[in-house]
């Protein structure tokens, strides 16, 4: 089939399809609007929706009256709505109002005098072919052709102005389906990926890299520098890390690369510094590192240059498996709205999933999609880890 593109009009713009014409009443100081849209529909399927915005510069209590004359292919001309302008800016929801339907209906009954079937829409009857089948049935075929709308506006002050904005909304949809918003989810799915990999590998490059540092110095140092540095890790420990990080974005609304600096300043006292530290208090007792001391190395030289290449391999495994955890911490920090809340992230279109009902409409996809790429950006990490592990552990290779 061949699905309805989104049609825009605006007598605002100067464009093919549109066409103004101001026409003074005389005696009367009142002036007339006539705005004319005219457009092509040869699509399978109606729109989904048709509305119209309203612009003029009115003040006080005289609105503009408003008459609405539509026009199909077959030269049918049917007058919609006659309608009071509410606001300067007002909009038409042509497509669900009950006064459009109502004089519709009104207009075919007197011409095919059946029972209106209650499938019946505004759509259906403005763009479909009209028989009394169809009126008793539902099911409208689509009148292809040229069609026109005309909105007839009657000012009452020759320094008021009225303008009108058309969209007949389609139906085509991107490769990932669209969101409540007509925005493609595409979009956001492949924005999402770096900011995801950018947010979760520097915060696990950085943290681990810190930590190990720490754990260095502190299993080097030992004394009142050891002890220190493992009350601190201790105490970081015990705070509750998500419940503060949510606090700090609920009070701040922080973007997500202050969030980042948030998460490695929570993250770089971590547990990850007791484990080095094992290891920095085995290779202290090593002959080379004792070689070292005895040729008078300093202690930034046998940190730098002897210890943290030797623990590093074994480190980088447990990095690249951090990274996953961050990424769905950015995620679920997003999903419960807490996230950067500008930028497009995996999260965030999770949460907008949630907070429009998407399961309960159907719409698995838009859950669906953002959820996938999270689990694919966990196991690719996941394995990449488990290979490096058996790289750089030779207990875990397989015979």
């Amino acid at each position: 089939k061949k699905l309805p593109r989104t049609i825009r009009l605006d007598s605002r713009v100067r464009e093919t399809g549109v066409s103004k014409t101001v026409i003074d009443l005389p005696g009367t100081g009142m002036r007339k609007v006539l705005i004319e849209y005219r457009f092509r529909f040869d699509y399978d399927e109606p729109p989904s929706e048709l509305n119209i915005f309203f612009f003029s510069n009115y003040t006080g209590s005289s609105a503009p009256l408003v008459r609405l004359v539509w026009r199909k292919p077959s030269g049918e001309e049917i007058e919609l709505l006659r309608y009071g302008l509410r606001a300067p800016d007002d909009k038409l929801y042509v497509s669900i109002s009950d006064a459009v339907l109502s004089n519709l209906v009104s207009y075919y009954v007197d011409k095919y005098p059946v029972n209106v079937s209650e499938r019946v829409t505004v759509l259906k009857l403005l763009f479909g072919k009209v028989t009394e089948k169809s009126l008793e049935s539902g099911d409208f075929e689509v009148e292809k052709g040229d069609y026109k709308l005309t909105v007839e506006a009657t000012v009452f002050s020759k320094d008021v102005d009225l303008d009108a904005k058309l969209v007949v909304y389609g139906t085509v949809h991107g490769i990932a389906g669209t969101d409540h918003l007509r925005r493609p989810l595409e979009i956001p799915l492949i924005w999402g990926a770096p900011i995801a990999l950018a947010f979760g590998l520097t915060a696990s490059l950085v943290t681990t890299f810190l930590q190990m540092i720490i754990a260095v110095i502190s299993g080097w140092y030992g004394g009142w520098v050891d002890s220190l540095i493992q009350r601190v890790t201790e105490l970081y420990m015990v705070i509750p890390f998500l419940p503060f990080l949510m606090l700090i974005s609920t009070f701040y609304k922080i973007d997500i690369w202050i969030l980042l600096t948030v998460v490695i300043i929570l993250s770089i006292f971590g547990g990850g510094i007791k484990g080095t530290r094992a290891l920095v208090m085995q290779l202290k007792e090593y002959p080379y590192i004792e070689a070292a001391k005895a040729y008078g190395a300093s202690d930034f030289r046998i940190i730098f240059f002897y210890i943290i290449p030797k623990i590093l391999p074994p480190v980088v495994p447990g990095l690249v498996g951090a990274v996953p955890g961050y990424v769905f911490l950015e995620a679920g920090l997003a999903f419960l709205g807490l996230g950067d809340p500008f930028l497009p992230t995996w999260g965030k279109v999770i949460n907008e999933a949630y907070t429009n009902g998407a399961l309960y409409r159907g719409l698995y996809y838009w859950v669906v999609e953002p959820a996938a790429m999270l689990m694919l950006t966990a196991f690719a990490f996941a394995f990449l880890g488990f290979a490096l592990d058996k790289i750089v552990n030779p207990r875990l290779r397989e015979l």
